[in-house]
Formats: C-alpha cells, sequence, structure tokens
C-alpha cells in the first residue's frame, strides 16, 4: 500500500526469526577481535586450481576447513555452558554458515550446517556448500518452522535459549559454530560485528590490497577483514587469542590448498 510518496508493507513472518535471535544473543557476554589475515597466497592457489579445473571454488570452504583445524587444536573455543552449571565441550566441529540463495526473486543468506567439518577434507565441504546453493528448497519455511514464527515472541524466543540451557540439542539444531558473511554481498575491506548465540562465531569482511612486508620488501598485499567473536564467560582471552593465532598461520599458509606440482 502506498500513501503521500510512503510505501507500508506487512513485517515478514520470516524477520520475526532474525529480531528473536537478535535480541536473545545480544544478552551474551561476547568479545570482538578484530583482525586483518593475509590471503594473497590462499587466493592465488585458488585461482590456479580454477585455471587447472575449469571449476569456481569456494573462499568460504576454505576458510571453514582452516576454521574446523585450528578449533581442533583448541577445542575449548567451542564450549558451551548448560543449565546446570556444567561445561559441554564438542569434539565435532558443526559450522553453520550462510549460503546465499535466491528465494522468490531475491539473493538471501540462508543457514546451513556443515557436520563434523573437522574430519572432513577441503573438497567435500567445497561441493556440501555448492549443493546447498542450488537446493530448491534452503531457505523456505515449512511445516512447523513456519507455524513457530506466528508464536508470541516470548515463546518464540525460548528456542534461542537452547545454548544456554541444552547445548547438546542446539549443536543438532544449528551446529557448535558459526559463519557468516557480509563480504560476499560488496566488495572492498571492513569488519561486521553482530551478537551471537554461539560461543564461538567468524563474520567475514571483505578483502582489500594494502602494501605488506614481504621478505624485507613492501609488496601488495591481499587482507581479509574477520572479526573472531567468542564467549567470555567460558573462553578467556589467552585462549581465544592462541586460537586466532593458529588460525592465522593456516589461513596464510594456504591448508588444504595444495600447490599446483608443475608450476
Amino acid at each position: 500500500m502506498t500513501e503521500s510518496g510512503e510505501t507500508i508493507e506487512p513485517f515478514p513472518p520470516g524477520r520475526r526469526g532474525t529480531v528473536d535471535y537478535m535480541r536473545t544473543a545480544g544478552r551474551r557476554s561476547v568479545v570482538h577481535g578484530l583482525v586483518e589475515l593475509d590471503v594473497t597466497e590462499a587466493r592465488r592457489r585458488i585461482r590456479e586450481l580454477e585455471e587447472r579445473t575449469g571449476t569456481k571454488y569456494s573462499f568460504t570452504a576454505f576458510l571453514i576447513s582452516c576454521l574446523a583445524r585450528a578449533i581442533d587444536d583448541h577445542p575449548c573455543v567451542q564450549t558451551y555452558r548448560d543449565w546446570r552449571g556444567r561445561l559441554v565441550r564438542f569434539e565435532d566441529v558443526d559450522v553453520n554458515v550462510l549460503i546465499e540463495r535466491e528465494i522468490d526473486g531475491e539473493r538471501i543468506g540462508v543457514p546451513h550446517v556443515l557436520r563434523a567439518a573437522n574430519r572432513r577434507s577441503l573438497e567435500s565441504i567445497h561441493e556440501e556448500i555448492r549443493a546447498a546453493q542450488t537446493d530448491p528448497n534452503a531457505g523456505r519455511q515449512r511445516g512447523l518452522s513456519a507455524v513457530g514464527l506466528r508464536l508470541p515472541g516470548p515463546v518464540r524466543r525460548l528456542f534461542w535459549r537452547l545454548p544456554r540451557t541444552f547445548p547438546r540439542r542446539w549443536k543438532r539444531v544449528a551446529g557448535t559454530v558459526a559463519v557468516t558473511s557480509i563480504g560476499m554481498f560488496g566488495t572492498g575491506g571492513g569488519w561486521g560485528i553482530s551478537p551471537t548465540n554461539y560461543a564461538l562465531q567468524l563474520t567475514v569482511g571483505g578483502i582489500d590490497r594494502k602494501p605488506g612486508v614481504l621478505d624485507g620488501e613492501v609488496v601488495p598485499r591481499e587482507y581479509l577483514s574477520l572479526t573472531v567473536t567468542v564467549d567470555h564467560d567460558v573462553v578467556d582471552g589467552a585462549p581465544a587469542a592462541r586460537f586466532v593465532g593458529r588460525l592465522r598461520e593456516l589461513v596464510e599458509a594456504a591448508h588444504g590448498l595444495e600447490p599446483d606440482p608443475e608450476a
């Protein structure tokens, strides 16, 4: 409906889930770390791989592979506290990632859980992401999910309290860590800061070209803006910093992206 130069539309029921999530997540004691990772080598190897195979490879899959390996080395960062005050630490790294899909003519990010990413190859993660991007049912509200969004707000928000009450159920539904990307919707560098319902979340920003030092010389390099968010109730600064250091090592060494043997 349009009146006096204004457009008035009903609030989409699907947005209620976002509102509930942000309200609940905003109550967690999280700490955000803004880091820059040199992804020059990783991007170069991805381009070489694409030229050899003729297939476009997912940079997000590469990041998830590195994330899962870093959590394997520092598992404390995916620890939850249940309703009895106990600490619950999972072995599997189940990554909830936003995947861009076209739904009803609009391109949006929809959640998809990659199970046990720490025990899978980069190729396997990449293939599942590509399959999810073409799944016609991804992101659509159906059945009980659609009904749930029409319940009163206090009732709906009970679901988002699962990580603090029943983390095992949260894992089954939504994974153990999250990766959300704002960089895929724009260009250039920059960070995003968001509350989260997870013990650990990566918010992937943009990639910018900047001067860097390599072998004592200043050369152009590609840097990824990355926000690392941890639940400070269960993860202290020192373990979080060691995790970020390991993640940096893996990303900057292009972990899992083997160089061209003929190069």
